[in-house]
This record gives structure tokens, sequence and C-alpha cells, in this order.
């Protein structure tokens, strides 16, 4: 257990592509950040779950409870506020009880920020990107609605709960009593549509629901549509991505509501970032951003089946 759980050859195919990351961002003039990672807050969404750390000062009597970081985002959405311009981070992140074949609790994104873009633009430079570090052809683009309709013929904005549970219980013998709409939806992705997606060159996937919008705008209409996106690329999600949300009011609502969702399932409560929202109302430019796994972009590249084989050392020896 002392030894690497990546191969020494890996590692240093890994540290080709982490140099090719970093060049491809100094070719169009993006600025290479650093931000914490302990942070006094974390993340209000129920999906995501912060690993706490216990900060004690020398002489101190008191305990304050810290989180190392999920994503780079909210920090990162500061230096945007205080017109840093365009800026990428390649960063650790963590995330509890996220340990498998795709997942490890410490991790590796690549994050960056376009001010004056919207995530179509964004979606155009990731495409680049992506093609450079897989050596693949140009992506490819759907609507959320067109995945489910060619996948499961059934339209995800329309269609009932019962009509989703019953093609969940039918297609995947799963069935659950207290799911919303959203969380029938996330079954069926993750269970039937995810693994069919991408397997030949990535796939850009967008205009979400609005109740997904996390931390994008939401686009008023019948229906109303979140400006964000995904990639995926041999049945693997690879990056999420917004054209950001800039109203630090309903910014606090949908915190409000991730809480009151917590608390309805019995999950802790997670203080509010104050920073992140005075940062909003100091002003955030019109901007995309959007966090990538490098881990398994690497993954993804060198054609391995495991995110421990190009990692010096996963979880289990770390």
């Amino acid at each position: 257990m002392w030894r690497p759980s990546a191969s020494i050859e890996t590692l240093k195919q890994r540290a080709t592509y982490i140099a090719q990351i970093r060049q491809f961002f100094i070719g169009r003039g993006v600025l290479e950040v650093e931000t914490p990672c302990l942070s006094h807050y974390s993340v209000t969404d129920p999906f995501v779950v912060g690993i706490p750390a216990i900060f004690q000062a020398i002489g101190s009597q008191h305990q304050a409870i810290c989180y190392l970081q999920t994503s780079p985002e909210y920090a990162m959405k500061r230096l945007l506020a205080a017109n840093a311009g365009p800026i990428y981070q390649l960063s650790k992140s963590f995330r509890q009880g996220e340990v498998g074949r795709i997942h490890n609790p410490e991790f590796t994104l690549l994050e960056w920020y376009r001010p004056q873009y919207d995530h179509h633009a964004l979606m155009d430079e990731m495409d680049d990107l992506l093609q450079l570090i897989l050596q693949v052809g140009p992506a490819q683009r759907v609507t959320y609605a067109e995945v489910y309709m060619n996948k499961l013929g059934v339209n995800p904005h329309t269609a009932t709960i019962d009509t989703l549970a019953d093609i969940a219980r039918a297609r995947c013998g799963l069935s659950f009593d207290s799911l919303d709409k959203d969380g029938w939806l996330d079954i069926l992705w993750t269970h039937l549509i995810e693994p069919m997606v991408g397997l030949n060159v990535p796939l850009f996937v967008y205009d979400f629901p609005a109740s997904q919008a996390s931390l994008a705008k939401v686009r008023p209409g019948n229906p109303a549509l979140a400006s964000r996106f995904e990639v995926y690329f041999k049945g693997t999600e690879l990056a999420n991505g917004f054209h950001e949300l800039q109203n630090a009011q309903e910014q606090i609502a949908r915190f409000d509501k991730n809480n009151a969702y917590r608390q309805a399932q019995g999950l802790p409560m997670i203080p509010i970032d104050k920073h992140l929202i005075s940062a909003l109302e100091h002003g955030l430019p019109e901007s995309a951003g959007v966090a990538l796994g490098v881990d398994r972009l690497i993954m993804l590249a060198l054609g391995k089946t495991n995110i421990a084989d190009i990692l010096s050392f996963d979880f289990e020896r770390a």
C-alpha cells in the first residue's frame, strides 16, 4: 500500500496534460489564480456535501468549524467582482462520501470564468480544450429535452412525476416514495441516459429545467430554462457550466430553498456564504464559468477505467 496507485509513466503523462492545460490559457490571456482550500463557508446544495475541518488558534479555547472547499467557485466569483478579468484555476477540491471508480474525495478541478461570455461562447472555448486534450473531433450539442426525447421518448419539461416514476420502475427496477420531479429526472439521467451519451465525441447538453438552475441565470419562457450546460464523454460527466447569476437576492432565495430542502430531509443547515452575496451586491460582471474534472479528463484521455489509475495516491492509499 505504500506504492503509488498510478504508474510513474502515467504520472509523467498526467504532468504533460496539466502543462498543456496551463499553456492553453496562457495563450488566450487568461490569468491563473489561487483561492483558499479552507473556507468559513460551504455550499448549501443538498447533493454536494463539504468536508468539515476544525480550526483552533494557538492559545484559544474556541474551535471554528470550517470547510474544505467543494470547488473554488465562490472565491473566484469574488475575484470577478473585483475586476480580475478572465481567470482560471487548477485546484484541489473535496467532497464528502464520494469514493468509487470515477470519484475520489480529494480531486483536481479546472475552473475558469470569462467576462462578457454567455454559456454558448464558453462551450466553444471548452470544445477547443477538449479537442486538444482528448484528441477527438468537435463536440456535439443537444438540449436537455432533445436527449430525453431521443433516449426515452418523453419530454422532461411536460412529463408528470407518475410518468417518470413508471419509466424508472420499468427500465431500472427503482422505486422511491418521496422523490420530486427533479429527483426522478436525475434517476433516469444517471441510470439510463448518462451511460449512452458522448460515446464517440464529447456531448454538450444545455437548456436544463429552471428548477435545476443552481447558480445559473434562468431564461423566462414556456418552459423557463436554465442557462447552463454539462459535458459528457464516453458516458462520464466531465463538466458543469453556467451563464452566471448576477442577482444577489435571487441567489439568497435559491440558497434558502436549498436549506429548506435540507431541513425537510433531516440534513444539517449550511450558513449562506455572506462574502459571495456581498460580491454579488457589489456587482458581478456579465460572465460565464465552468468547472471541469481534471482527473476524469485525464483518465479518459489515457483510456483508463478507474480514477485511481491516474492519481499518485488514491483515497485508499492517502
